[in-house]
């Protein structure tokens, strides 16, 4: 098929990757033109606006960092709104709060045009591994037809019902992830000061009923030269999700007391200048809450 890619970081061009080996045309846009440059070198096709993105395509994806930066690439002139053709389909994938994706599929309904929100759980290493999930929401007959596309991308895929419930879906997977990631920072901080290495306390824990597919991946981060110069999720970025998670206990009035607390460690780990680093850092805020050198 005929597909068009919005934003292209780590995630977007993995996801591209996957989808031109799968044999679909691309056509891709990205605000920072650089990263385009390698896409096309493999063979992706360059727009000059989101507009022209979706006029080249039958399906549009997009995954950007926030609300604000979907409404630019999604609604206006130059977006993906006035050039998408009648019976084409505009599946966001980024993680922005529900009442602002239902409000921006409300504004494409209104043209006579279907948006899906489908956010995608993983990082660029579960997604070249091909072991990344999708959560759809939205009509769920344009979410049949985008199926076969969607599991090019990563194999589980979950419709989980009306627009805005995809991406409510995600929060709470990602506050999950975060609280399971900040937990195994602060046993293994424990285990240290205790006595025992941070060498045998991750090994212990990855091989233990504790132990899960993140961890597995991101736990090793934390040992002497592993934390990765580019992060998978930095700690600014994952506190955007946490912040997420308690707004949208509030306005439910669904208690979510450990997501308060892993907000909490991320504030920590930004006032000790670590906010650049993925955030499994969060065990570094403990040991030195611990005393720890």
């Amino acid at each position: 098929m005929n597909v068009g890619f919005v934003g292209l970081g780590a995630m977007g061009s993995g996801i591209v990757g996957r989808l031109m080996a799968a044999g679909h045309v691309v056509t891709g846009w990205n605000r920072s033109k650089p990263k385009t440059e390698p896409l096309a070198a493999c063979g992706m096709r360059v727009a000059p606006t989101p507009r022209a993105v979706a006029a080249a395509s039958e399906i549009v994806f997009s995954i950007v960092t926030d609300a604000p930066a979907v409404k630019a690439i999604a609604l206006g002139s130059d977006g993906i709104i006035a050039g998408l053709k009648p019976g084409g389909i505009y599946a966001d994938m980024s993680t922005i709060a529900p009442d602002a994706s239902r409000a921006i599929s409300a504004e494409f309904a209104t043209q006579g045009l279907v948006m899906l929100d489908a956010p995608i759980s993983g990082s660029p290493v579960t997604l070249a591994q091909g072991s990344a999930a999708l959560m759809v929401g939205g009509d769920r007959g344009a979410f049949e037809r985008i199926e076969p596309v969607l599991r090019a991308i990563g194999p589980k895929v979950t419709y989980v019902g009306s627009s805005g419930l995809a991406v409510q879906m995600k929060i709470a997977v990602n506050l999950l992830l975060m609280v399971e990631v900040i937990a195994f920072g602060e046993a293994v901080a424990l285990a240290e000061k205790g006595g025992i290495t941070r060498e045998i306390a991750v090994d212990a824990i990855l091989k233990s009923v504790a132990a899960s597919p993140v961890l597995a991946y991101r736990g090793p981060f934390i040992l002497d030269g592993k934390m990765p110069a580019t992060p998978l999720a930095d700690v600014t970025l994952q506190q955007k999700d946490m912040l997420l998670a308690l707004e949208l206990g509030r306005n439910l009035g669904s208690p979510v007391p450990l997501a308060a607390a892993a907000n909490e460690i991320m504030n920590a780990c930004r006032g000790l200048g670590l906010e650049h680093r993925d955030f499994v850092t969060a065990h570094e805020v403990y040991r030195r809450l611990g005393g720890q050198p």
